[in-house]
């Protein structure tokens, strides 16, 4: 085999790579007329039709072929481009005379706020919050998916079926804690990865800037060279074209090259609205976890946890009075607990239930207990007349349908839980249903008074016996 012969084939294992990334026209339009005239190894030098040929590739591809090089032939390699001298040079303006093949375009010493992927290896600060680890992180029924599938993610990111790992929930329930603890845990057992966690809201920010001063492609660029990928509440996507776009970019760079992306919302794919279809197809691709409201024992579990951490003795009184009165937010769970500590040692008093009851009214709302999708089904049952096993098999009578679609109407009135969640306890159906049922359940309260008493009958029941 001849040395340009050995060249070719160096260019087309790149080529060969690339066409899994971009389309058919873009390697026919930029890659096939570029021609390999050197490679001893540690250099790869080109040779390129013209000046607009290096500015596309370092512009538009570079976050693309430096990867397949680096995995083909080592991350020392560098690349050099040479233009034939009857090409002029898009930066000179006079008309000297140039030698054979324009200097080489020095990678390292190009100017990049972003800075090119693959040009040298980084490090960049992966914005995680110290105190949201595993180590301090409540396991319990109402997030035991989330953190299970998260624990999986950090132990071989980008490899399991969990990509993208997509949690989901209200706010206050720990969505950020877990995957910041994902983007921790990585870091401990694989180092040489690139960790970054970010809000949509700052992605948002970071988009505009970028857009504003002409360097959307370097954003991009950056953002495809992350290992792990954290993108907290997704959902401020909505109505966001622009940025949506380079979004779908990059979340198809980092698929295609392995690496993990991790996303939470206050809501499941399916509810999300004013986001592209192809966008809303990929959040779904891997895995849906979603974060209930801590159950009683999760509750008794945070305090004790909350209380030991800031070095304060509760009683197990107090503890059950706080479980059993602050509605089920961890963030509202933690926010009463300090306010109780403080008080209690600024005042000089124990800690108590009278205590409790006193200062937790000035900086909480003490709430009943949180209604449920079951409690909501046991009361229409028991209304009704019809027994559990009966309105969860897939009998279809009139009154069993009827009594399905009451439960569901009053699982989205007084319920936090979405759409998908609710079909998906009420007789396994998805949430078209649910808001079906919904709609019919409204239009026929409007037409029918004595169906709607029985519906304001079964609200009072539900609220009073909660």
């Amino acid at each position: 085999m001849t040395q340009n012969e050995r060249y070719n084939d160096v260019w087309q294992d790149c080529i060969d790579r690339l066409s899994s990334s971009i389309t058919e026209e873009e390697i026919v339009k930029w890659f096939k007329p570029i021609r390999p005239i050197d490679f001893d190894g540690m250099n790869l030098r080109l040779r390129v039709p013209n000046e607009s040929f290096v500015a596309s590739i370092e512009k538009r591809y570079l976050g693309i072929l430096r990867p397949i090089i680096t995995e083909l032939y080592g991350a020392d390699i560098k690349l050099h481009y040479a233009v034939p001298r009857h090409q002029q040079p898009m930066a000179e303006s006079n008309n000297s005379t140039i030698p054979q093949f324009a200097a080489p375009t020095d990678t390292a010493n190009i100017k990049n706020p972003f800075v090119i992927p693959g040009i040298r290896r980084i490090m960049f600060d992966p914005q995680l919050n110290a105190n949201y680890t595993f180590d301090n992180h409540i396991e319990g029924e109402c997030n035991r998916l989330a953190r299970s599938a998260g624990m999986a993610v950090a132990v071989s990111p980008g490899t399991t079926a969990f990509n993208p790992l997509y949690i989901y929930g209200d706010s206050g329930l720990g969505k950020t804690h877990i995957v910041q603890a994902i983007g921790h845990e990585v870091r401990q057992r694989h180092p040489e990865l690139q960790v970054l966690y970010v809000s949509m809201n700052k992605f948002q920010a970071q988009f505009q800037t970028a857009y504003k001063n002409g360097e959307i492609t370097d954003f991009i660029q950056f953002y495809q060279m992350v290992d792990v990928l954290i993108i907290d509440d997704i959902q401020e996507l909505t109505g966001k074209t622009g940025t949506q776009n380079a979004f779908f970019n990059i979340f198809n760079h980092l698929q295609l090259a392995g690496k993990q992306l991790i996303l939470t919302s206050d809501k499941p794919p399916v509810e999300l609205k004013d986001i592209e279809q192809r966008l809303l197809t990929r959040f779904k691709w891997g895995l849906s976890a979603y974060l209930n409201v801590p159950d009683y024992e999760t509750k008794i579990k945070i305090i004790r946890a909350k209380a030991k951490r800031a070095g304060a003795t509760i009683p197990e009184d107090v503890v059950t009075y706080l479980a059993e009165n602050i509605s089920a937010n961890v963030r509202e769970i933690e926010g009463a607990l300090s306010s109780l500590i403080a008080n209690a040692s600024f005042l000089g008093r124990k800690i108590t239930i009278s205590l409790a009851k006193d200062i937790l009214k000035v900086y909480v709302k003490l709430t009943q207990r949180e209604i449920t999708i079951d409690h909501i089904v046991n009361v229409v049952c028991e209304y009704y007349n019809i027994d559990l096993d009966t309105f969860n098999s897939a009998k279809r009578t009139r009154d069993v349908a009827q009594a399905r679609q009451v439960a569901m109407y009053m699982a989205k009135q007084h319920t936090k839980a979405p759409l998908t969640v609710i079909g998906s306890s009420i007789g396994g159906r998805n949430h078209a249903t649910v808001l079906h049922s919904c709609k019919a359940v409204a239009d026929t309260m409007d037409i029918d008074k004595q169906f709607k008493s029985q519906i304001e009958e079964i609200e009072r029941i539900i609220l009073n016996k909660n």
